[in-house]
């Protein structure tokens, strides 16, 4: 289909992967070697996508733009940024003791120069079906009034059988968008239950909890808005090594302060995702179903 609108699609990449113990974004899922990023860029093309930016570290920049840019000629414009840890951090904020990014907000924020248009922020290590990337494109290319939106995933398909993982919980009001959302860090499945592990104690959440698996879509406008939070941010948490500039604290807080609103979409049908090594060889099943479904070419370039 084609689309009215140029949407960008921002591919996180940056990540650690500490709990990987290697570099996921370029590790091969596929019947053919390939990335799960793959499936996203070929869902994205699908969609009508028409350009997308890569965040990355500046040690995996040659990696990626070798593996990349010669299967997307001529299908997408591509553009790459590099998230540093100084990136748009005030000399007075800078933290010589941090060894890792400042989470998923600063790498948005970091693509601010590269982007005019809506956008998509999507994790790499994340496969997110080809629904999700639809419903996005046709969010885009029917809203007039300049809100954002969040593609929706129910809590309990989106767990890891192998430990904790770091979610943000949501809740929606009657017409459908974001009341708030809430990045829990430690979510564990126990006794049945599904757990998250919080300061103050357990607290056991709604297995059909609304929930962000970092699949947003944005208006450009967002960028001056995350800036200025990333620097109330940087105040308060300059000092720790660990704190992590989250999404969902700029979509919370910007539901909060009335600066805008998050529809909260369909499409969050199938998730999987690797967060630890154990991860990969369901992964890589559950990709191989889907091919032998027909939904995907056994090669996704050829």
């Amino acid at each position: 289909m084609g689309n009215n609108k140029d949407i960008t699609l921002l591919v996180l990449a940056a990540g650690m992967g500490s709990r990987y113990g290697g570099i996921k974004q370029i590790d091969g899922f596929g019947p053919s070697g390939e990335t799960i990023m793959d499936y996203s860029l070929y869902d994205a093309i699908r969609a009508g996508f028409t350009k997308v930016v890569f965040i990355v570290r500046d040690e995996i920049l040659d990696t990626v733009k070798e593996r990349f840019e010669p299967k997307l000629k001529g299908k997408l414009k591509v553009d790459f940024v590099i998230q540093a840890l100084s990136t748009f951090v005030p000399e007075k904020y800078q933290n010589t003791g941090r060894t890792k990014p400042w989470g998923t907000s600063h790498a948005v924020l970091c693509a601010k120069d590269v982007i005019k248009e809506p956008f998509a922020v999507i994790n790499a290590d994340d496969f997110y079906g080809r629904s999700a990337f639809k419903a996005l494109a046709d969010f885009f290319n029917t809203e007039s009034e300049g809100a954002h939106a969040m593609v929706g995933y129910t809590l309990k398909n989106v767990l890891s059988e192998h430990g904790s993982v770091s979610r943000g919980c949501g809740e929606q009001d009657a017409n459908g968008y974001l009341k708030s959302v809430v990045e829990r860090t430690t979510i564990v499945q126990e006794g049945g239950k599904i757990i998250a592990k919080e300061k103050d104690g357990d607290l056991e959440l709604s297995p059909e909890t609304p929930t962000s698996m970092n699949f947003w879509g944005f208006q450009p406008n967002i960028f001056p808005l995350i800036e200025s939070m990333f620097e109330e941010f940087l105040k308060e948490n300059s000092d720790n090594p660990k704190a992590e500039f989250f999404i969902p604290l700029v979509g919370n807080k910007m539901i909060q302060q009335g600066k805008g609103k998050v529809k909260v979409l369909g499409g969050g049908d199938i998730w999987f995702g690797v967060t630890y090594k154990e991860d990969k060889e369901e992964v890589t099943r559950k990709i191989q179903e889907l091919v032998d479904k027909g939904e995907y070419p056994a090669k996704l370039w050829s």
